[in-house]
């Protein structure tokens, strides 16, 4: 395994973290006496395998339903002195019902201590505020700091890069979650922040919000040859320094594989990315046009400055992914997912596009006069039935 600094923390943090979200036994909690046997003895093997091959960071949270629960009962097991542990727990108006989920947290894992503690969700202003006010979460987990119970305390974030370069300037956090992948770049001006604030970078999801790079379509597989999808964006994010860990988000020991093969071509990513890029980048104009491929994203307004909260960036996006690469089931997911994704994943589909006038919040876009069309057509190839966040179901 490669390690790397996680910025202040001083933590030797291992670039493939094991995230706790797909293991589990259920989203909501339940008795332990409800687990089946079979579920819990595939958590175990599952983090007894991430440990066996030098992935000694576990990562959780208290929103990941029976994962904290189930964790309890494997981590205390384990050599306390070589894992690195991380729940999460979500800002509250009020900081005593947030101390609370803290301490329900903390009593599920079972442990002295927890090495990591991320604030969930700073997605907006509001949560940011919830999180650093005086008198707010924060000061909560520094009780707990003093008390030895935790080590480091950071943020996870979905939200937009105004919101998490906001969080980072406030130089309240050790490190951050955060979105990045080479489908999404837009997040790497936080990168750079939390680079100058020596703070720790945890990638969220690579190979699932990354493109679901578990099934790609075989026009990405030829694409990214001779990588498979997942190994090309695993070396692309790592070939960065500023980038510490990837989620590997593991349902079963077998899930580490793949990604275990890039840490034998990371010292070849100058030879293997190039040629790659190059052929993505090409297809992308070939199919879409230089201009727009090149232009598309500027001026656009967030959903909150648009006519129905449609979220155009977004829309225009997951578009270009499909008719680009293919990737017409990650493109499918995401879209269906608008309207139900709250500050997780913000704003509504297209489909009212037609009855509405985007004229006045599309003034700065080159593309004004195409881009209603194009939601439009974004629609007809991804409209389907509506799709709930993995916590609703």
């Amino acid at each position: 395994m490669l390690y790397r600094r996680f910025g202040r923390t001083e933590l030797r943090m291992p670039v493939f973290s094991c995230g706790g979200m797909r293991y589990q036994f259920k989203w909501q909690d339940v008795p332990l006496a409800d687990v089946p046997a079979a579920n819990q003895q595939n958590l175990e093997a599952t983090i007894r395998r991430a440990v066996e091959v030098g992935i000694n960071h576990v990562e959780t949270a208290r929103g990941y339903g029976s994962s904290e629960l189930q964790l309890g009962l494997v981590l205390p097991q384990l050599d306390r002195d070589r894992l690195i542990v991380q729940t999460k727990v979500s800002p509250q108006v009020d900081p005593l019902e947030f101390e609370r989920t803290l301490k329900r947290s903390l009593a599920f894992l079972k442990l002295d201590y927890i090495d990591l503690l991320g604030i969930h969700g700073i997605n907006t202003p509001e949560l940011l505020d919830h999180a650093v006010r005086p008198g707010g979460c924060l000061e909560v987990v520094r009780e707990f700091q003093k008390q030895g119970k935790i080590r480091f305390v950071g943020f996870s974030t979905h939200g937009p890069t105004d919101v998490i370069c906001d969080a980072i300037a406030t130089d309240s956090f050790d490190y951050v979650n955060l979105h990045w992948y080479y489908v999404f770049q837009d997040n790497w001006r936080a990168i750079e922040a939390a680079r100058r604030h020596d703070m720790g970078v945890f990638i969220i999801s690579p190979s699932d919000k990354g493109g679901r790079l578990y099934s790609p379509p075989p026009k990405l597989v030829e694409l990214c040859r001779p990588l498979s999808p997942m190994a090309f964006n695993d070396l692309f994010c790592l070939s960065h320094p500023q980038v510490h860990t990837l989620s590997l988000g593991a349902a079963r020991p077998s899930d580490f594989d793949e990604h275990l093969k890039v840490l034998a071509l990371l010292d070849r990513a100058d030879e293997l990315l190039p040629p790659i890029e190059e052929r993505l980048e090409q297809v992308a104009i070939d199919t879409l046009g230089e201009t727009w491929w090149k232009t598309w994203h500027e001026g656009l307004p967030t959903p909150e400055q648009t006519p129905g909260n449609i979220n155009i960036p977004a829309i225009l996006w997951m578009r270009n992914l499909a008719i680009a690469y293919d990737m017409n089931e990650f493109a499918e997911a995401r879209y269906n997912l608008l309207g139900n994704g709250g500050h997780w994943f913000r704003g509504q589909r297209a489909e009212r596009v037609g009855q509405l006038d985007l004229r006045p919040c599309l003034t700065n876009s080159p593309h004004a006069d195409r881009i209603p069309a194009l939601l439009a057509d974004a629609h007809r190839r991804l409209g389907g039935k509506a799709v709930k966040r993995l916590s609703q179901q």
